[in-house]
């Protein structure tokens, strides 16, 4: 469109007091048209927004601010037309400045004519919307990244009912907790999600009436599923108001909680297993505390007759085993959730293996089995818990004892391999299926048990050894060429690695003499507490014994020992209770108190420690271990009272 270039003709009877009112506005163009659509006046506000001064514009055609596609389709002039028809026109949309950059724009034509109708002209009037529009674009925006966030959240059902409770939205989350779809459940009464008891007790429309109160509901309760199915759900209903306060709705999001009740149901049937495990360790560790003591007295008596000397090895071994039973049992449960820790030292495998064989003769010798032990004449060090690893190679001798026929053969063989010192347990014995190869570390599982293997154990021993060896940073596997054809389990540690001095070698410790003790047994098994004060008798130390709490406490204030034995778990007055009164107590020479209990925990540990205790020693206790520190305790000076 080629634009009229003649002056402009001013609009007669257009002054009028508010000409200066237009020429002081500067937020808005406010400028005359002709009535064929050229600029007849031009204000401040218009120079600011199109950028064009009035010596500029005058006279020119108003098209030029209008991009080219607009006016190739003769938009300009319509508007024109429309105002002119309609006597008003408002549009919005892009303009042009001079600098031929573009800006969004509300733009108001108003035809002006005069008494007999006839057209003089237009009064156009524009505003800059390009700060709104980037506002206006930004919530679009906004809104739709949240909509977008609320739509792909699955763990929780969001969505948003009117002010009768009719869904008006439905986010996927909903629909994988509900089970409907969108559009099978826009525009239904959310109350289709609640049982039938609920509905005829009106509790959707109770929970919608006290969000409207208080602005929020919360409640925990079953909800149905389009499947029929129910779920416990924890729901939040928050009103939705308008800025005059007037009701728009609500928001709900429910989220299932049958994933959270179950895990909680599991949580508690763990702290309820872990109970039990340790009253049953205490239970059992109990009575088999003054067997194992009565065995070691019996060992010393001399005898030759056959029947007394078959007694005393059957005895002898069931005990140990029902020992190893019970703690492997709570091993295995301290490993799978993670409590064990390990006090490492620099040891050398090879001593290790050599202490587990001495262990274990008893059994392996009781099976008429050859052991052959293999060592190398180089250490073999490596960064272990001394104690557990004594343990795995006990477990994996046992293991081989008990699944070898009487008369077969085990190999022990240990070696370097790179950065790893290696050991394996080999033996002639039943063999392993290829499956059981496979999951020959996994709890409780064990081979076929034939009618004339009666001893299947509980299927722990294993599971323990590869936790284990996996918290040294280790490995193990198993191997075997089938059913009766033996078995092979091969470990591999970590080499040490640092320069600390190895472990000191403990052989001897036990040789010697030692000097007379005053000693304290508190026990209230009365069994368990002779048995001990006869041993102890024996090794000449000078020995009272009470059965409960207070009379405990009474011989520790009368006869003032050097060593303290406390059970914890006494009548009237606890081992706990009895060590604080002794610590408190500045007239008693200092004491070595000993913890002797079923309870072996890592936290039974620390409470003793807390009460006073020196050491803790897990019935039924090992002699020579009891023995390690009473020596120690004789080699010290005797205490002052208070020291």
């Amino acid at each position: 469109m080629t634009e009229p270039e003649e002056p402009a003709r001013p609009l007669a009877g257009l002054d009028n007091p508010f000409q200066r009112l237009v020429e002081s506005v500067h937020d808005y163009a406010i400028f005359l048209l002709d009535a064929d659509g050229r600029v007849a006046s031009w204000n401040p506000g218009a120079e600011r927004l199109k950028g064009y001064a009035a010596h500029e514009i005058l006279g020119k055609h108003f098209s030029i601010f209008y991009p080219e596609e607009a006016k190739a389709r003769g938009w300009p002039q319509q508007e024109l037309v429309m105002a002119a028809a309609q006597g008003r026109f408002e549009d919005e949309g892009l303009r042009v400045r001079k600098d031929w950059t573009t800006f969004w724009a509300n733009v108001v034509i108003t035809a002006i004519k005069d008494r007999d109708g006839t057209l003089r002209g237009f009064a156009k009037i524009t505003r800059d919307l390009t700060e709104r529009r980037r506002q206006e674009e930004l919530l679009r925006q906004s809104e739709a990244r949240f909509r977008t966030l609320v739509d792909a959240v699955k763990d929780y059902a969001i969505f948003m009912l009117d002010p009768e409770g009719r869904v008006v939205s439905w986010n996927s989350g909903a629909e994988r907790i509900n089970g409907y779809s969108r559009d099978e459940i826009l525009g239904r009464h959310f109350s289709l999600l609640y049982p039938e008891e609920g509905r005829q007790r009106r509790w959707p429309e109770q929970e919608l009436e006290t969000a409207a109160r208080t602005g929020r509901f919360e409640d925990e309760g079953l909800r149905v599923r389009k499947d029929g199915t129910t779920f416990r759900a924890n729901v939040v209903l928050t009103a939705i108001r308008d800025a005059d306060g007037t009701l728009q709705g609500f928001a709900k999001v429910t989220r299932d909680l049958t994933d959270r009740r179950r895990v909680e149901a599991l949580e508690k049937a763990e702290k309820q297993t872990n109970e039990f495990l340790a009253m049953l360790a205490h239970e059992l560790r109990n009575p088999l505390a003054p067997i194992r003591n009565a065995l070691h007295l019996l060992t010393r008596k001399p005898t030759t007759d056959p029947t007394e000397l078959w007694v005393r090895d059957v005895l002898q071994r069931q005990t140990v085993q029902m020992t190893r039973l019970v703690d492997d049992l709570l091993d295995v449960s301290r490993i799978t959730r993670s409590t064990v820790a390990l006090s490492r030292a620099r040891v050398d495998l090879r001593r290790s293996i050599r202490e587990a064989a001495d262990a274990s003769a008893q059994w392996i010798q009781s099976r008429g089995h050859e052991l052959v032990i293999e060592l190398p004449e180089e250490p073999l060090e490596t960064e272990a818990d001394p104690v557990r690893l004594s343990q795995v190679i006990q477990n994996l001798l046992h293991n081989a004892a008990k699944f070898t026929p009487n008369g077969g053969r085990i190999v022990v063989r240990a070696g370097r391999s790179g950065e790893h010192v290696t050991f394996s347990v080999e033996d002639t014995g039943i063999g392993m299926s290829p499956e059981l190869v496979r999951t020959a570390f996994e709890l409780f599982k064990q081979g076929q048990q034939s009618i004339d293997r009666p001893e299947g154990g509980l299927g722990v021993g294993l599971t323990l050894v590869e936790r284990l060896v996996t918290l040294h940073g280790g490995s193990i596997e198993a191997a075997s060429e089938g059913p009766g054809q033996g078995s092979k389990f091969s470990v591999r540690l970590p080499a040490y690695a640092g320069s600390e001095p190895a472990e000191a070698d403990a052989e001897g410790a036990d040789e010697g003499s030692a000097r007379r003790l005053r000693i304290v047994i508190v026990d209230d098994n009365a069994d368990a507490a002779n048995a001990l004060r006869y041993l102890l008798e024996n090794e000449g130390h000078e020995i009272r014994v009470a059965t409960n709490g207070p009379a405990g406490l009474a011989a520790a204030r009368e006869f003032r020992p050097e060593a303290l034995l406390l059970d914890i778990g006494l009548p009237e007055l606890n081992g706990y209770e009895i060590a604080r009164q002794v610590r408190a107590d500045s007239k008693l020479p200092r004491m070595t108190i000993i913890a002797i209990t079923g309870y072996g925990q890592p936290q039974d540990r620390a409470r003793t420690a807390a009460a006073g205790f020196d050491h803790h020693l897990t019935k039924p206790v090992e002699f020579s271990a009891l023995r390690r520190l009473l020596r120690a305790v004789a080699s010290q000076p005797l205490a002052s009272p208070g020291g």
